[in-house]
């Protein structure tokens, strides 16, 4: 079966993680599943919305470490690019339902979201930092617009998990749900909004974007020119190496 599910039904396209004997970790290949399917959701004029989920304990684990460092990211066409620019720019309403660890893009992605539903076993972060890497997808940039810098901070500099009552408290989620009822929520509002009219929806999330729609993108392809020439350096190497072979690592000399 496919690492990530794309079921469309009544307007509404919703893409599932489905690796949970790796904790959702996305791979290239699964990147490139979900910019595909973006772009196919983004052209259909039958699907309105759409919908991210993994499962009632886990939403994603991030990067999947091993793929990740066989396939870097090594130009602007790579998938998890494509897929960054693809959710940014996408026109119609994406909601998510987020259970369980969030983690990396697995948080940032979220940051794209119209409308997040959290289950109260959510625990989102953001460990670039603790990896010898940059922020990604725009999130230097979105994460202190809606936290505000200090929480920002404390969020991408310590790269600590936050749960799902705090990421309520700073604007990331719209409601926190026992696991079993957040991914039932979410798609009983993506039906809801799958009966507006779509033209208006359009419009009304443009309008609310445009003002820093730009500056989003050029944010993005600057973390990304970054995170690439990182992950070629002592620090990433020292952490992913540390990873791989499960002890912390050390970045006394770095």
């Amino acid at each position: 079966m496919s690492d990530i599910l794309v079921h469309t039904e009544a307007g509404v396209t919703t893409l599932t993680f489905n690796r949970p004997d790796k904790k959702n970790s996305i791979t290239s290949a699964m990147y490139a599943a979900l910019a595909d399917a973006l772009a196919a959701a983004e052209a259909d004029p039958a699907v309105r919305v759409v919908v991210f989920q993994g499962n009632e304990t886990t939403f994603s684990a991030g990067n999947d470490i091993g793929d990740f460092l066989n396939n870097p990211p090594a130009t602007e066409d790579s998938p998890v690019f494509r897929f960054l620019r693809g959710i940014a720019q996408f026109r119609k309403p994406v909601l998510a339902a987020v259970c369980g660890p969030a983690v990396g893009i697995g948080t940032t992605l979220l940051l794209h979201c119209d409308l997040v539903y959290a289950g109260d076993n959510a625990a989102f972060s953001m460990p670039f930092v603790n990896l010898g890497l940059c922020p990604e997808a725009a999130s230097s940039l979105l994460v202190p617009q809606m936290m505000g810098y200090h929480r920002a901070a404390e969020a991408l500099l310590l790269g600590e998990p936050f749960m799902a009552e705090a990421a309520l408290e700073v604007g990331l989620v719209n409601r926190v749900l026992a696991p079993s009822e957040t991914t039932v929520y979410a798609q009983a509002v993506a039906r809801r909004l799958a009966a507006k009219p779509l033209a208006s929806l359009i419009e009304t999330k443009r309008l609310m974007k445009k003002g820093h729609a730009q500056q989003v993108m050029a944010t993005m392809a600057e973390e990304g020119a970054s995170f690439g020439r990182m992950l070629g350096e002592p620090a990433a190497k020292e952490a992913f190496g540390a990873f791989m072979e499960r002890r912390k690592p050390d970045f006394s000399a770095l």
